[in-house]
């Protein structure tokens, strides 16, 4: 992430392998960790190298995204009309290379793109069930000009 601010009510959680002998474990969330609310269930993505997922965004649904496998770019964008941070953007690189967890907010835009060599696998930890009947989530096409964001590697 760049020197912008972090975007209302997001958290971000350093994440880290405790290694030995017969291999690795990684906490990602606990009910005791400040930034739990509430447990809806676990599910789990793929993304392959430059696919883009999003925009979407929850109404009432807070979401935790890991990235346990490859490396993936997770891009946030603020368009809440109450928040203090409206019109910011947030980019987080995370997966094995920067273990992290990053609490996205209900009525925050977000995706996410591969960025490393085939598929990564993302995690995430929603604050209730997919209601497949009504679903709690809410689509922007990826190069919609409502968000300005270009998701175009960026080659500094």
């Amino acid at each position: 992430m760049g020197g912008e601010a972090v975007i209302e009510g997001v958290v971000v959680k350093p994440l880290k392998w405790i290694p030995d002998e017969r291999g690795r474990l990684m906490e990602v969330l606990r009910a005791d960790d400040a930034l739990f609310e509430r447990f809806g269930q676990v599910y789990v993505t793929t993304v392959f190298q430059g696919i883009v997922k999003g925009w979407h965004y929850h109404k009432q649904q807070t979401d935790h995204f890991a990235c346990v496998a490859g490396m993936i770019k997770l891009v946030l964008y603020d368009n809440r009309s109450a928040s203090t941070t409206k019109g910011e953007t947030n980019e987080f690189f995370l997966g094995i290379y920067q273990p992290l967890l990053v609490k996205v907010p209900p009525l925050v835009l977000h995706g996410f793109q591969g960025v490393s060599d085939g598929e990564s696998i993302v995690m995430n930890v929603p604050t209730y069930p997919y209601q497949h009947q009504q679903p709690d989530e809410y689509r922007v096409d990826p190069q919609s000009a409502e968000v300005p964001y270009d998701w175009h590697r960026k080659d500094r």
